[in-house]
């Protein structure tokens, strides 16, 4: 199944549900840049709830509202996608890409995780070739 397409709108939306968990119509739209309308918030939540990408509880009068999935499993399938159709799902090839464009504002710690996470890719793929 292809994921649904998500607006700018619906990303700011579910950025501020990844921060809060979980937030009222009413805080979702104190909590968005520049944001719409009450009304525009409601009806935006409500086709979000149509494409499954929030859940939504009652409490008292209001409802609460939270993203579907996990911020972790979000990223990875958008990243996921986002190597398919740049970078013909090749991971050197976007990591290079990021590398030459913004990689010489990478600290030394970053630099040092990216080399640690290249070492445990080797050791993993040696280790399934044994």
């Amino acid at each position: 199944m292809t994921p649904p397409k998500i607006s700018r709108r619906e990303r700011e939306i579910l950025d501020v549900l990844y921060q809060q968990g979980e937030a009222s119509a009413q805080e979702v739209q104190d909590l968005m840049p520049d944001p719409p309308s009450y009304s525009s918030v409601r009806a935006l939540l409500a086709r979000m709830l149509e494409k499954e990408l929030v859940t939504h509880r009652q409490d008292g009068a209001r409802y609460l509202y939270k993203a579907a999935q996990e911020r972790a499993k979000a990223q990875t399938s958008a990243l996921s996608r986002m190597l398919k159709t740049f970078f013909d799902g090749s991971v050197a090839k976007a990591t290079s890409a990021l590398l030459g464009d913004k990689g010489d504002e990478l600290s030394e710690a970053e630099l040092d995780e990216l080399e640690a996470a290249i070492a445990k890719a080797r050791a993993k793929k040696r280790q399934s070739q044994d």
